[in-house]
């Protein structure tokens, strides 16, 4: 169990590489969402993410044989980064095993840091297993994710900033992973501040937090499936279960429809760009996963921003549709001259930006006379939306919505 003064110790040995990031008020999130909403900016941190913190705070306590073997780790991409800069600025040599579906951007990152980069297995727990071996092989020192006292006191120092600049906060808002930014936050903020909510955030596809509080023992699913790639573990660890039974109040679970709304509002209103992982927390206030006050002032901990640019697209086009911004459908049409045209003018009358038209005579669930016209289209919002398919169906076609 990790204490407050093992925190305090840890911000001074991280303090020299981690930047002290930004808490700043939305005032466009207090007013979507009724509470008085802070975000604190951790994906402005070196790297891009949290992970520096506990990763500096574990190598600069390694013994002299230890800098001298070496260091191992396995990481999805945020730990990854901040081992391989971490044991860079200390002249340790660092492994570090990436799940083969890591996304590119953190696997380029992570080897510019200096680190030698394997891929292994299809999630975080099979890298994990071979970065293991190594470990045995060797003789490294396998610097954990997150189920290490050391590592959570070093995330930990993230809770002494949202202390020290929002000391009025009535609740705060952590994602969850394997548990070490939440362990170590909840013990900085309620070994000062008691009296404040601690609440956690797991995404759906990734969720063995409320079944490992609710049994007291570590719950492992199968697999996991989400778009926030930066908390996909299979489970919590047995030590940071042990700190957020004792400091976490709540975990709650969002899935990627409301985690890829939250990354887009993020974008558009925030102008601040983060990771699936790093939009979670939003996602939970947004969605109201869980109970507020109106006016309570809430910290969100927005906890990295290392989105591989082949996924914000994808990302970016699930929230517009969440948004009611993007509607995607097809038409069964006469295979005549002129129904393209009349098509076209019925949504030019409602007014919406046409992304892409696709017209497919030659699809086997098309009749011979008919084709199937594929329409993607830039929309208000959802009632826009829905207005679109009214003026369609009005017209006698038959309206397929796709997304």
């Amino acid at each position: 169990m990790i204490s407050l003064s093992d925190v305090r110790d840890a911000r001074e040995r991280v303090d020299e590489v981690a930047r002290h990031t930004p808490l700043e008020r939305s005032r466009s999130f207090s007013e979507m969402s009724g509470a008085d909403l802070h975000l604190k900016l951790e994906n402005f941190q070196r790297t891009g993410a949290f992970k520096i913190r506990g990763a500096m705070n574990r190598i600069a306590t390694l013994s002299d044989a230890e800098r001298e073997a070496g260091v191992v780790t396995a990481s999805a991409g945020n730990h990854a980064q901040g081992v391989a800069l971490a044991a860079d600025r200390a002249g340790v040599d660092a492994t570090v095993v990436m799940p083969k579906f890591a996304p590119v951007s953190k696997v380029k990152a992570t080897r510019g840091y200096g680190a030698s980069v394997r891929l292994e297995g299809v999630d975080y727990d099979e890298a994990q297993a071979y970065a293991h071996e190594l470990e045995r092989e060797e003789s490294r020192t396998y610097v954990h994710a997150f189920d290490d006292p050391v590592v959570m006191a070093g995330q930990g120092t993230l809770g002494l900033e949202i202390v020290d600049d929002c000391p009025e906060l009535d609740t705060v808002v952590v994602p969850i992973g394997g548990g070490g930014l939440i362990s170590g936050v909840a013990v900085a903020i309620k070994e000062q501040l008691p009296d404040v909510r601690v609440v956690g955030v797991q995404a759906e596809g990734a969720a063995s937090a409320g079944e490992s509080l609710k049994t007291g023992e570590v719950h492992e699913i199968d697999s996991v499936d989400t778009i926030a790639d930066g908390i996909a573990t299979r489970s919590i660890g047995e030590q940071t279960l042990d700190v957020m039974t004792e400091y976490v109040d709540e975990v709650v679970t969002v899935d990627d429809r409301e985690i890829a709304l939250a990354l887009t509002l993020l974008l558009e209103r925030a102008k601040t760009l983060v990771e699936g992982a790093g939009a979670v927390a939003l996602a939970a206030v947004l969605s109201e996963a869980f109970e507020y006050e109106e006016d309570e002032t809430i910290v969100a901990a927005l906890c990295g921003g290392n989105i591989d640019l082949n996924r914000l697209g994808t990302v970016i086009r699930r929230g517009l549709v969440q948004m009611g911004r993007y509607l995607k459908i097809t038409i069964d049409l006469k295979d005549r001259p002129g129904e393209l045209e009349r098509v076209s003018s019925i949504v030019a009358r409602t007014g919406a930006n046409v992304y892409a038209v696709h017209h497919d005579r030659t699809s086997r669930d098309v009749a011979v006379n008919a084709a199937e016209l594929e329409l993607e289209l830039e929309t208000d919002d959802a009632e826009h939306a829905a207005d679109i398919i009214d003026a369609l169906e009005a017209d006698g076609y038959v309206v397929e919505v796709l997304s």
